[in-house]
């Protein structure tokens, strides 16, 4: 089993940059492919990236690719979501979830694990 805990979110001006980190515990945290999801208001919860366990492998939403960065750092138990070039409608809860030694999945119910979330809130 492992627990999530997503931070950096924050508010920020169209053209900005985010950095959010999502800290896992356990030891078997390098098993686990990630995700990151974001769910805006009256909107389903949608997949923006995912990395393999080994971080050899990465697959992003169509609209965050080229301005959305994933990676994680095993040793730390934690994986990274750099955000350049924010938007409005990039405004969303952000969570990550963990699916044991499988690939990337872009569907959320394939995830076993989920952090609370943490806001990111882009203005115009």
């Amino acid at each position: 089993q492992v627990q999530l805990v997503e931070s950096g979110g924050g508010l920020v001006q169209a053209g900005g940059s985010l950095r959010l980190s999502c800290a896992a515990s356990g030891r078997t945290f390098s098993r686990y492919t990630m995700g990151w999801f974001r769910q805006a208001p009256g909107k389903e919860r949608e997949f923006v990236a995912g990395i393999i366990n080994s971080g050899e492998n990465t697959n992003y939403a169509d609209s965050v690719k080229s301005r959305f960065t994933m990676s994680r750092d095993n040793a730390k138990n934690t994986v990274y979501l750099q955000m350049n070039d924010l938007k409005p409608e990039d405004t969303a809860v952000y969570h990550c979830a963990a699916r044991w030694l499988l690939r990337i999945s872009r569907n959320s119910g394939d995830y076993q694990y989920w952090g609370q979330g943490t806001q990111v809130t882009v203005s115009s």
